[in-house]
């Protein structure tokens, strides 16, 4: 297999509204830095890939509220690597129209497609493991994902049952799972035979875009066509005119759980999708009783298992407080207890529902 043929797409077009207050309609979640590296969620993910994909073959998907958030943080890429998104359909639609974007330049490309805020602590392990799904996808007509082993029973992810070998670390898929209940999940972690779905996938160009047109015609037709450029050489956007007409479907239900080619790449390598403010907190350095103060300044007192977010200039002094989420984020203060984080998308609707899009 040449590498030559290996292509990546970045899903980046989310606004992440689990993150709200921090991650905003005009400043999602992607583009921020969480852990003070300096660099985004999405150039670490781009910085990722790009040790073991050519620069000129990686394809960034967003919203087209975020054309120059992209350029700014990812320089480098060209014009016709940035795809954007008329409005928001899900995964499908926008991996449907990275695929026959790349079908156009390469109709031998192998690709893997990737969310644009994933945090992966053991990068060699992760990336060994996508060069070993590419080789495979080149050679075989199977779609492809990675499952992660569980450490929890976490109700906040999809998981996806093994079935028989299909090779060294491959099997055939044989269910999804979309997110459990506890007590179904413990029972998932305890049987050995179900991963967390990561939402990562792998396969030929020629394959996935089979699988559209046999799942998924409606966004098949309209995505091979449409694709209109605009502007000067140097300052080309790629909007695709036909987008706003597809349905809003996800990869997994649209497409994966239908699809009887379906294979998972089994994987232990320090994987978080950053979902929620939970999976930050799991993620973050605590204090002696389990606070994690980020970005800001802080003095704690008589309180414990709390998580702390506000701008970096900001002092926060908290007495007597257990188990909460407190973040501020430009004109919205958010303090709730931390496990009822799941409520926050309700909050975000609320609010809107109250005040517009001021406070989102």
């Amino acid at each position: 297999m040449s590498t030559n043929n290996n292509y990546c797409v970045i899903m980046g077009g989310g606004i992440g509204s689990r993150f709200w207050p921090f991650s905003r309609k005009s400043f999602p979640k992607q583009f921020q830095d969480f852990f003070g590296t300096g660099r985004s969620l999405l150039q670490q993910t781009y910085d990722r890939f790009l040790k073991i994909i050519d620069a000129d073959k990686i394809i960034v998907v967003t919203n087209a509220l975020y054309q120059e958030l992209v350029k700014e943080q990812l320089p480098d890429l060209n014009p016709d690597q940035i795809l954007l998104e008329p409005a928001r359909r899900n995964t499908a639609p926008c991996i449907a129209w990275a695929s026959y974007h790349i079908l156009a330049k390469d109709p031998k490309a192998n690709i893997i497609v990737a969310p644009s805020d994933h945090l992966i602590l053991k990068e060699t392990e992760f990336l060994s493991a996508v060069e070993k799904g590419l080789a495979f996808v080149a050679q075989s007509d199977k779609l492809l994902t990675i499952g992660i082993k569980p450490n929890r029973p976490e109700t906040g992810y999809g998981y996806i049952q093994i079935d028989e070998p299909e090779g060294d670390n491959f099997y055939k898929v044989k269910t999804f799972t979309e997110k459990p209940e506890l007590e179904i999940a413990k029972v998932f972690v305890e049987s050995g035979e179900f991963y967390w779905n990561s939402g990562l996938f792998m396969w030929n160009v020629q394959t996935i875009i089979q699988a559209f047109q046999n799942y998924l015609p409606d966004i098949a037709s309209k995505l091979a066509l449409g694709l209109t450029c605009y502007g000067t050489p140097e300052e080309t956007t790629f909007i695709n005119e036909n987008f706003a007409a597809c349905p809003n479907v996800s990869i997994d239900f649209g497409l994966m759980e239908k699809a009887d080619n379906v294979c998972v790449t089994l994987g232990d390598f320090g994987w978080s999708d950053l979902g929620t403010w939970q999976s930050l907190y799991d993620l973050s350095p605590k204090d002696k009783a389990d606070n994690v103060t980020l970005k800001c300044h802080s003095l704690i007192y008589n309180s414990e298992n709390n998580l702390i977010a506000l701008p970096k200039e900001k002092l926060v002094v908290i007495d007597d407080l257990n188990g909460y989420l407190v973040a501020e984020s430009d004109n919205v203060l958010l303090i709730c207890k931390k496990e009822n984080e799941q409520a926050i998308r309700k909050y975000v609707y609320d609010v809107q529902l109250a005040s517009g899009d001021e406070f989102i």
